[in-house]
């Protein structure tokens, strides 16, 4: 069975840094593009960054500069690198890869369980 596994949240003061990672596991043929959102209370789901097989990446305006998201095909992980941590920048962060199962065809989607990063002011 294919499963995200995300680490590294935690409490952090405004202006440090974690790193998030996100494992997938289980029987993939392909894995393709790899994202992170997060939802914060009383806020919409917002993708914050996303990264293809071959590297291209997207950061969202509200974290550019500041994140960077990155992969290591070998171990079929994603990280998120976030520095100067802002107070708005707390909520659930949730990893999300479109793969291929080995022995299907098609592109599926795949959720972490999500990890929390709290930063306090």
């Amino acid at each position: 069975q294919v499963q995200l596994v995300e680490s590294g949240g935690g409490l952090v003061q405004a202006g440090g840094s974690l790193r998030l990672s996100c494992a997938a596991s289980g029987s993939i043929k392909s894995l393709n593009d790899m994202r992170w959102y997060r939802q914060a209370p009383g806020k919409q789901r917002e993708l914050v960054a996303a990264i293809t097989s071959g590297g291209n990446t997207y950061d969202a305006d509200s974290v550019k500069g500041r994140f960077t998201i990155s992969r290591d095909n070998a171990k079929n992980t994603v990280y998120l690198q976030m520095n100067s941590l802002k107070p708005g920048d707390t909520a659930v962060y949730v990893c999300n890869a479109d793969l291929i199962p080995w022995g299907a065809t098609m592109t599926r989607a795949y959720w972490g369980q999500g990890t929390q990063v709290t930063v306090s002011s």
